[in-house]
């Protein structure tokens, strides 16, 4: 994901997505019990997701999945359930209905698993060629959760135990046990990328906004100019309030448009001597924390420096990460584009810097 910090405890909807893959299930009347499995070190962050969701104790996972769902399995033994669901934390949008297919099939099946038929072409490929095209007749893309009879699972895990196998329904394969499929649903997707956060936002009911900002700094004395974030050297700085960064105010004003919170001004006046001379990744921060506090999340955010000068090239992916890290999101999530008026107005005259940025968020309905 490029964010740090594990992605089932990155934030969709102003919840973590450890959170909404859990609850789902913690709420179903067809279960009775839910346990996640943890890496050992994340029990502080796994505390602070889960919080208000009635969950068993969590328990430690092993160096792979395979392992950490054995483990995950053998701490239920003396709960003696009858069928067990296992899922990835990481599909935090699972229907209900998902969730009813699976448990009616272990009904009259001992393993059954959501899945969708392949619908794409299939092609076989090595050093970005393709070597044949591959029959997708009775192809399908395995989904979680998988369920299965406790005994059986748990047995075929134990005799596998440090083989590879890519899921828990090639276990049970491996034993010779045949497995039930049901339908999938194509909202039930993998968190993988940073993409994927916005489509998971959009699957579970948020509601896109967009906002756009616009901010004007003039020349004054100086050797530098700050542009998201970033220290640029020139021949004048910019005058204003605090550090007179137009990509970061922009922005600003771009995301608190989409929230309909009002602009910049509201929030940090001129008139108030805290702001003298901070950073404006401080307002950056606050904007951001506007948003989670909504329960929603930034999609992407663009902006585009208008000026003569500096050139700003070559400062641009300090700009992207910098502007990444003051508003909690991935570089992949972020635009710096510059351009000039070819001579006309108050930037083709050298005598100031424009931003104009604009803001895409989701929030829940």
């Amino acid at each position: 994901m490029g964010l740090g910090t594990p992605k089932q405890y990155q934030r969709i909807l102003g919840r973590h997505v450890l959170y909404h893959s859990a609850a789902a299930f913690a709420s179903h009347s067809g279960i009775d019990a839910v346990r996640a499995v943890i890496h050992a070190d994340d029990s502080d962050l796994y505390a602070k997701a889960t919080g208000g969701l009635d969950l068993l104790p969590p328990v430690t996972g092993g160096s792979t999945r395979q392992q950490s769902v054995l483990l995950g399995l053998e701490s239920l033994i003396h709960q003696n359930p009858s069928k067990v669901l296992i899922h990835d934390a990481a599909r935090p949008a699972v229907p209900v209905a998902v969730i009813d297919r699976v448990l009616q099939a272990l009904d009259s099946s001992v393993a059954a698993i959501p899945a969708l038929p392949v619908s794409d072409s299939l092609k076989r490929c090595a050093d970005g060629t393709v070597l044949e095209s591959v029959d997708r007749a009775d192809l399908w893309r395995a989904q979680t959760p998988q369920g299965f009879r406790f005994k059986e699972i748990l047995d075929a895990h134990r005799v596998v135990r440090g083989r590879s196998l890519t899921d828990d329904a090639e276990v049970v394969e491996s034993a010779g046990i045949p497995v039930t499929i049901v339908q999938g649903s194509e909202t039930n997707l993998k968190v993988t990328e940073s993409d994927d956060m916005v489509r998971a936002g959009w699957a579970l009911g948020g509601a896109t906004r967009v906002g756009n900002g616009y901010d004007v700094h003039r020349f004054g004395p100086g050797d530098h100019i700050t542009l998201c974030g970033i220290r640029i050297p020139n021949d004048q700085g910019l005058v204003g309030h605090s550090d007179a960064d137009v990509g970061f105010h922009a922005l600003v004003d771009a995301v608190m448009g989409a929230l309909a919170a009002g602009d910049i001004g509201s929030h940090f006046p001129s008139s108030d001597p805290t702001f003298r001379g901070v950073e404006s990744a401080l307002f950056a921060r606050r904007a951001q924390e506007l948003v989670s506090a909504a329960g929603g999340q930034i999609q992407h955010l663009d902006v585009t420096v208008i000026c003569e000068r500096p050139r700003i090239s070559a400062f641009r992916d300090d700009m992207i990460e910098s502007t990444a890290e003051a508003f909690s999101v991935a570089r992949e999530q972020v635009s710096i584009k510059a351009t000039t008026t070819d001579g006309l107005g108050f930037t083709g005259r050298g005598e100031g810097i424009a931003g104009l940025a604009v803001a895409t968020i989701c929030l829940p309905e």
